[in-house]
């Protein structure tokens, strides 16, 4: 009766079997937790505003954008060569855009460099009540009304600006909004640098605020 009752069930491990079988089960977490700990501590060792960029150092994507509205002046990839110029991605929604704007209202002022703008996903009328507003700083502004231009652009979301070369090159790239301190120390030299005739930089990351 002992035999036929013992041959239903399983035999369990002697107990030299089952400590290698514990240590596992202890190791494993243990080594999973070790990972994610280190990816995250290389994470944290990384500068949040560098993504890498693939676009830098290549030309611009060839488009064609009709103006916005109340606007004469489309932009196209081909308006882009010739000189040194910026291209802002902006909205009328975009709260960031808002906090840049001034700045660039004050490079227009100045005479500092052509800026030009790419309007992405907005209404036609809100654009236009938006430049009519707070001041259009735009040499030519493209409509974007579907995305698929800033898309080709690799833009994460608004605004982002860019600095043009005059062979129609992206050379830098800026996420977020503009603030001086961009503009001094890194927008306004760069742009004296290609005006100059430098060697356009080929830097692989773009800046994030």
């Amino acid at each position: 009766m002992a035999h036929a009752a013992q041959a239903g069930t399983a035999d369990p491990l002697p107990v030299s079997d089952r400590r290698p079988l514990r240590r596992l089960l202890v190791v494993l977490p243990l080594a999973g937790t070790l990972v994610v700990g280190a990816v995250l501590a290389w994470s944290l060792t990384r500068n949040p505003r560098e993504i890498p960029s693939a676009l830098v150092g290549k030309p611009v994507p060839a488009f064609d954008l009709p103006a916005v509205e109340g606007r004469t002046a489309g932009l196209s990839s081909t308006d882009l060569a010739g000189e040194v110029s910026l291209v802002n991605v902006f909205a009328s929604w975009c709260t960031a855009c808002r906090e840049e704007h001034p700045l660039f209202m004050a490079l227009k002022a100045e005479g500092a460099v052509p800026i030009h703008g790419l309007n992405y996903k907005d209404k036609p009328a809100d654009a236009a009540e938006w430049l009519d507003k707070l001041g259009d700083p735009y040499t030519r502004t493209g409509a974007d009304r579907d995305g698929r231009v800033a898309i080709d652009w690799g833009v994460y979301g608004v605004p982002e600006t860019f600095v043009v070369s005059a062979e129609g090159r992206i050379v830098h790239k800026h996420i977020g909004p503009l603030t001086r301190r961009d503009l001094d120390a890194t927008i306004l030299p760069l742009v004296r640098r290609l005006r100059t005739g430098a060697t356009e930089p080929r830097t692989g990351t773009e800046r994030k605020p």
